[in-house]
């Protein structure tokens, strides 16, 4: 197994840790950050150096296998709907946006399935889909250290580094969840491009 293949399954194996560290009961605060929270985030983040670290190794080592290709879109989903769907739990986000990013991904690994199966080629990311992803990973690192939820920043109550925060984390989900919306929409439409020609 190869460098890049070892870094994705690394980046899943951090997923069930970053889960069970609220088990723990650590209790403190570092800079006014639950100290869970900030290791969670932590986890979080090394998993997503992981993911452009592995895509990088692969190409420039010429280490791109088939099962890379399987698993690393596998091991991206399992980290981000997994910090996404903590985030719920926490109170932090809404469900109607984990629930969005989900749908859009079943949508796509659908017509990636059926693409394969009929011979066809996988499509390229879109700007969308590149905005999505940027926009999710720098709203998820927010989220866990920002100290309220979704919104908040909207009605009045908050000041000066909080009110930004949070500011940032509302827009930087917003942002991303209409980039999935409109990425989904893009793998649709080039589905049915795919389909009429098949």
């Amino acid at each position: 197994m190869n460098l890049a293949n070892k870094l994705t399954i690394f980046r899943i194996i951090l997923v069930p840790i970053m889960v069970i560290i609220p088990f723990f009961g650590i209790e403190g605060k570092i800079y006014g950050i639950p100290i869970t929270y900030f290791l969670i985030d932590l986890i979080f983040i090394i998993a997503s150096i992981t993911d452009k670290l592995d895509g990088y190794i692969a190409r420039k080592k010429n280490q791109i296998t088939t099962f890379g290709k399987f698993l690393d879109p596998i091991a991206d989903k399992i980290l981000v709907l997994t910090a996404m769907i903590m985030l719920v739990e926490m109170q932090k986000i809404p469900a109607w946006i984990p629930i969005i990013v989900l749908s859009r991904e079943f949508i796509v690994s659908g017509y990636r399935l059926i693409a394969v199966e009929k011979g066809g080629k996988v499509i390229a990311a879109s700007n969308w889909g590149k905005l999505k992803t940027v926009t999710q990973m720098i709203a998820i690192i927010l989220a866990f250290v920002d100290t309220y939820s979704f919104g908040e920043c909207f009605l009045g109550l908050l000041r000066g580094s909080d009110l930004v925060l949070n500011l940032v984390v509302t827009v930087m989900m917003i942002v991303q969840t209409v980039a999935t919306i409109f990425s989904g929409i893009d793998y649709i439409k080039e589905g049915r491009k795919f389909f009429k020609k098949a």
